[in-house]
């Protein structure tokens, strides 16, 4: 069963419901009103598409007076039950309430609204006593006492007893401001009782009030006993979770319920619970267990005497047993399914399938309140959010004349995932080999891959010590999203100063730098770049990584440009490069 949640909303939407942020609009009494009166009801104007309120009451001083209070749709006004205190100002709160498929949005009015209230300089009114009504007879002796809010009054006292204003049952005690009272043991049998309650405030106690008393009845005799129906006494192949029915015993309003393994042992199932029906549901009994049930009636008088206990035996169950080769078996299905998988952001819905064998299947997701919301009874899912997910798949059984369910569970969770954008490919050369870096982005876990998609993934994006050659870069998804991929190639340069290059970012000839030969490479010093203009642009030296083309930050043109080397024993070699968009 899916139930409908509570959704707090910190921010209003105003595209959903058209109604301002400061959406409290007080009527009666109206905001900074003072002098009103402490049993005032609280009145406000109704916002539209409002399905329900929220309301809090507290004093300027911090006393809570009502704390987050649900309020039918329909109503637009709230009593505080207990009346509010003299002298202060009253801070109220209102949130309002709307559905949204299977949730109840909150959205809080921004601004609460407060008023002042009197001070009272007068004793309460007295108390009415509403249970039991005065004169009452044959009154439970487990009866409590309530009573309306007397106007004005901050407590109350209550007094018990078997004559007019006497406390013999119960002395004249404060017990604050409640409206109702249980007395702390049972009253007397066929006996009038005197109340007397006393509502007061800071100015004193109510007065003349009205007498009021009740008489108690006759506990009368405990009930009989009663025996199962369902399953019946010394029954077998009973199910794992039936339903234990019992006949109804007359004069009982409960049942206590006891369920043991052994006859005379502690209840070591069910103990001491008390029904107020004769039927109720066990789930997952034992396979292949002696169940001993003890059902006891109940009244007002107390416990039905000499009930006996009745017994059933369950079916062998789902197991797990053991073979007479000491092999352990069930006959649940055996799952094997991950604890994440992915959905594809752009695959929504995206389809999760089991290849468990198995009777049948159900999938389940978990709110966050905890309930499971059924999805799918196939062997597949669809699935277009993240989230945690439970799956289920199960064997059906046949048993004597039983039929049931094995079943097993995995609770899983569901995360977004894409297939990877390849940004870019650095490329650098240590010597005659290259190191690789593989920069992705994107919203899935991944993995990567050269020479074709077949070959064995790592979660490293760099690729070390390669060599010439052409290449491609596989980037895997391991949710399933897809294979991104890219070719690059990598060649030396020829030794020397290169006749162009192309700072494009592709990793090819990004740079301008002298190239030294292996075999007496120039001693040198530095070079200077120039344009055809004569106007020095850079200075390389030689262990730095070159010209990128950009002068002060800004890239130059594609165009012909102009060197100038210096080496250590004082020569000079000159020349020209191209730069090549």
């Amino acid at each position: 069963m899916m139930y409908k949640n509570l959704v707090y909303i910190t921010v209003l939407f105003f595209g959903l419901i058209g109604y301002s942020q400061d959406c409290l609009d007080l009527i009666d009494p109206v905001e900074g009103q003072t002098g009103v009166s402490v049993t005032t009801s609280i009145t406000w104007r109704p916002i539209d598409d409002s399905e329900g309120y929220i309301i809090s009451l507290e004093t300027a001083t911090g006393i809570t007076i009502i704390d987050r209070q649900t309020i039918g749709s329909t109503a637009t006004v709230f009593t505080p039950p207990l009346g509010l205190p003299d002298n202060e100002e009253i801070i109220v709160t209102l949130s309002y309430l709307f559905f949204t498929g299977n949730d109840v949005i909150e959205i809080p009015c921004e601004e609460p609204k407060s008023f002042f209230t009197e001070d009272v300089t007068t004793v309460p009114d007295c108390a009415n006593i509403v249970s039991p009504p005065n004169g009452s007879v044959d009154v439970s002796i487990f009866t409590e006492v309530r009573w309306e809010y007397a106007p004005r009054a901050t407590g109350y006292r209550i007094a018990l007893g078997t004559t007019a204003g006497a406390g013999d049952i119960f002395p004249s005690t404060n017990i604050g401001n409640v409206l109702d009272f249980d007395p702390p043991g049972d009253l007397p049998e066929d006996t009038e009782i005197f109340v007397t309650l006393v509502s007061f405030n800071e100015n004193g106690d109510a007065i003349n009030c009205a007498l009021h008393s009740f008489i108690t009845g006759n506990l009368g005799d405990p009930p009989g006993c009663t025996q199962l129906i369902s399953p019946m006494n010394g029954e077998t192949n009973v199910a794992l979770t039936p339903i234990i029915k019992w006949e109804e015993a007359p004069g009982a309003t409960s049942y206590i319920l006891n369920i043991r393994t052994t006859e005379n042992g502690p209840n070591d199932v069910l103990n001491q619970a008390e029904l107020f029906t004769t039927e109720t549901g066990v789930i997952n009994f034992e396979p292949e267990t002696k169940y001993y049930i003890e059902i006891i009636p109940k009244n007002q008088a107390g416990l039905a005497q000499g009930c006996g206990v009745e017994c059933f035996s369950t079916i062998l169950g789902c197991g797990p047993f053991t073979d007479d080769e000491g092999n352990v078996f069930d006959f649940s299905p055996e799952i094997n399914f991950p604890d994440a998988v992915g959905i594809c952001e752009n695959e929504l819905p995206t389809r999760i399938e089991t290849d468990d064998i198995a009777s049948g299947f159900r999938w389940y997701r978990i709110t966050p309140t905890g309930d499971l919301l059924l999805l799918s009874e196939e062997a597949f899912v669809d699935i277009d959010e993240t989230g945690t997910y439970l799956y289920e798949a199960y064997n059906i059984i046949n048993q004597g004349l039983n039929v049931f369910e094995c079943p097993d569970f995995k609770e899983f969770s569901v995360t977004s995932s894409e297939k990877a954008t390849i940004d870019d490919i650095r490329i650098e050369q240590l010597g005659d080999t290259f190191n690789v870096t593989v920069f992705v982005s994107g919203g899935g876990a991944y993995v990567f891959a050269l020479e074709n998609e077949e070959s064995a993934y790592t979660s490293s994006n760099r690729f070390i010590d390669l060599t010439e050659g052409q290449y491609t870069v596989y980037v895997l998804d391991t949710n399933g999203c897809g294979i991104a991929q890219r070719d690059f190639v990598l060649v030396l340069p020829p030794p020397g100063f290169p006749a162009y290059f192309s700072p494009n970012g592709d990793g090819i000839r990004d740079r301008w730098q002298y190239v030294p030969p292996k075999v007496d490479p120039l001693p040198l010093t530095q070079i200077q770049l120039f344009d055809r203009f004569g106007k020095l642009l850079h200075t390389v030296f030689p262990n730095d990584s070159g010209w990128d083309g950009s002068y002060n930050g800004r890239q130059l043109p594609a165009s012909g440009y102009w060197y100038q080397a210096f080496t250590n024993d004082n020569r000079v070699f000159r020349g020209h490069f191209s730069l090549v968009r």
